[in-house]
């Protein structure tokens, strides 16, 4: 027997029902009563409304963190060689696995796409949420005008024109403007991208790997400075740490995750593996070849390639380089507006921000973004990369305290996924960590720390104007939410985006659109 089935599959998170009141388009079609067509039917619909899988989800991921060995020039003009592989190989124990274990729990508890957004206003209310939102926003969108003035350095090697003036800005607002537009046109198109752009990208650093291992001295991989003071710890530590963080930029991603209980763990280990390799092997074979610290300029790799290789080498290295900064910025993007987007949905920014286009994907977000881009790309790499990081030091600091508290308060809460150490075990396992931040913020420059004062200050006057916008009507809003999320086995549908949790928690009945309040 066949029936018309109008059908509109389950999602989890809060924020996801309130997409899919306002947003999801039925899916109908014909099919046999039994359970094999009905489960293909509901796959179907996850698939299109839920774009990303685990493959997609580790290449988006590699490019939110690293993008390849572009960059490492700077860790080792500051420390020499030894100390920048000690920095590559230490750091993921110390940063990367922590930060990606506790991502893969809270993104896996908390499916929607404020990500640690919510995390934090779970843990601390709504106030602490919204300045967690605002440092982590302000920090990706100079971390993305990194990716453009990144690309020049290497672009300058053989178009100097691009190094300053008029053309300088051309490509810039053409560059941004562009990939902007292809993160518009959707998260999977972007997904799909990111996983090209992973292979086009390692590709020609496995050929240099091969090249230049006939060519490496393991003894220029113990070259360091006659003393520390020969070393510039402060820029060595911020290069090591910009190169692998933003593991958490992937939870902002986690209400278009298909599956999030089962991708995002292994998707985030494949990342880890994708990321801690595509550093440490090309710079140990550059350092193998040449461990002179003053060659080791921004863009030397491609020196490098040109040497053990030739010419085309050093090319394909110029080429990899563009499309490395193309899956950098469509990843930050996409995280920075989906952020953006999710915290709407929490009523904490205007509801237009959370609107969708046809694609999606959040238009007005993204223009948002693509204007802070564009404001930072004026500021020199150093510059950028600094304020990146402190902002983000103060991000992740609220983290780890949100991690530690929701595992104290709510440890029998339904984790799909859970970190495999208990309460204190999680404390010892953030204490490296911690240290490393509070020891990277006093080696800080004084303006950055005045600049990252001022945009402390600022936020509790922000989160006052927009509260009082709200109060007087001034933008359209959804309501507040800032509870625990429900659990996985607590929820199911009811008629027509009915939602009755059967714990004993309830969410408030939202309008299908801010017009409609």
């Amino acid at each position: 027997m066949v029936e018309k089935l109008s059908y509109v599959p389950q999602e989890t998170s809060l924020n996801s029902c309130r997409r899919l009141e306002r947003e999801a388009p039925r899916v109908t079609v014909d099919v046999v009563r039994d359970a094999v067509s009905r489960q293909a039917l509901v796959r179907g619909a996850q698939r299109a409304l839920q774009p990303l899988a685990c493959v997609s989800l580790a290449a988006i991921i590699f490019y939110e963190v690293s993008g390849g060995p572009f960059g490492v020039e700077g860790a080792v003009a500051a420390g020499g060689p030894l100390y920048a592989v000690l920095g590559f190989v230490l750091m993921p124990l110390i940063w990367s696995v922590p930060e990606a274990l506790i991502s893969a729990e809270l993104a896996t508890m908390f499916p929607e796409n404020s990500g640690f957004v919510a995390w934090t206003t779970a843990a601390f209310g709504p106030f602490w949420g919204f300045q967690e939102g605002l440092w982590s926003w302000l920090s990706g969108v100079s971390d993305n005008a990194v990716y453009p003035v990144l690309f020049l350095s290497y672009l300058g090697n053989i178009a100097p024109c691009f190094e300053s003036g008029v053309w300088r800005w051309v490509f810039l607002v053409a560059t941004v403007g562009g990939l902007a537009y292809l993160n518009y046109r959707g998260l999977a198109v972007v997904g799909r991208v990111s996983v090209i752009l992973l292979a086009l990208t390692l590709a020609p650093f496995a050929v240099f790997i091969a090249a230049g291992l006939p060519h490496i001295r393991p003894r220029n991989w113990l070259r360091r400075p006659a003393d520390f003071r020969g070393v510039q710890w402060g820029a060595l530590l911020q290069n090591v740490f910009w190169n692998l963080n933003y593991w958490h930029n992937c939870s902002n991603l986690a209400g278009e995750v298909q599956n999030p209980r089962v991708s995002f763990p292994r998707g985030l280990a494949l990342a880890v593996v994708l990321v801690v390799g595509a550093y440490l092997l090309p710079l140990l074979v550059g350092l193998g070849v040449d461990a002179e610290r003053d060659h080791w300029v921004d863009g030397y790799l491609q020196t490098l390639a040109r040497r053990v290789g030739g010419e085309w080498l050093g090319y394909w290295v110029l080429v990899s380089a563009a499309m490395s900064n193309v899956g950098l910025f469509e990843a930050e993007m996409s995280s920075d507006s989906f952020q953006l987007q999710g915290m709407a949905e929490r009523g904490m920014l205007p509801a237009r921000l959370a609107h969708k286009s046809v694609h999606g994907t959040p238009g007005v977000a993204i223009m948002f973004s693509c204007c802070g881009v564009l404001l930072q790309a004026s500021k020199s790499f150093a510059e950028m990369l600094e304020l990146v990081n402190v902002l983000y030091c103060l991000c992740m600091l609220l983290e780890f305290a949100s991690f530690l508290k929701l595992r104290a308060q709510n440890p029998d809460k339904e984790r799909p996924y859970r970190v495999p150490l208990g309460k204190w075990g999680c404390a010892l396992m953030l204490l490296p960590a911690t240290l490393f931040i509070c020891i990277l913020i006093c080696l800080s420059s004084w303006w950055c720390l005045v600049a990252v004062g001022v945009i402390i200050c600022a936020g509790p006057v922000l989160y006052w104007l927009i509260n009082l916008g709200r109060r007087q009507g001034w933008w359209e809003f959804y309501p507040l939410a800032y509870t625990m999320p429900p659990s996985y086995s607590a929820i199911r549908w009811l008629g027509e985006f009915d939602v009755e949790d059967v714990s004993g928690m309830s969410y408030r009945e939202l309008p299908s659109s801010p017009d409609d309040q």
